[in-house]
């Protein structure tokens, strides 16, 4: 254990287990579920906040909330995110890119069973966009405005 970046950071690992990948998808269908039982909300509006809570649950999830809640590593990940902690930063693993499908999927499905209404596709793209931009290589431990700054290079 001399060597910090050879421990197992236990904060991002759960994510590349194929059982955390299901348990994505079986929260979407349970959000879908949940909304489309609520009384007066229609089956578009369902979609459309199932999508919404998704994407906003997940942005703060995986690139808003910095570190790690245990102490070790000799606070090697304060100040990233989850996102910047999934597989020590490498881009493209097969773990990003599922957890990057997923909303594009959601926001295609959304936007099928909103019948193409253009002021919900603009809302779901908007919802879209923020998550996919917030993935891109290029925003890697890049903090707009200073919102969510405590990375010190």
């Amino acid at each position: 254990m001399d060597n910090p970046s050879s421990t197992i950071n236990p904060n991002s690992t759960w994510v590349n287990l194929r059982g955390s990948w299901l348990t994505n998808i079986l929260i979407m269908v349970l959000l879908r579920l949940g909304m489309a039982i609520v009384p007066g909300i229609s089956s578009e509006a369902s979609w459309t906040l199932t999508n919404l809570v998704y994407n906003a649950s997940t942005f703060v999830m995986f690139h808003w909330v910095t570190g790690i809640p245990f102490d070790l590593n000799q606070n090697e990940y304060e100040g990233l995110t989850l996102w910047e902690q999934i597989d020590n930063g490498e881009q493209f693993t097969p773990t990003k890119k599922y957890l990057t499908a997923l909303p594009i999927i959601l926001f295609l499905l959304s936007t099928h069973y909103t019948h193409y209404d253009f002021p919900t596709f603009m809302i779901n793209l908007a919802s879209l966009l923020v998550v996919l931009v917030a993935k891109l290589p290029s925003m890697h431990k890049v903090r707009i405005f200073g919102i969510n700054k405590g990375y010190t290079d």
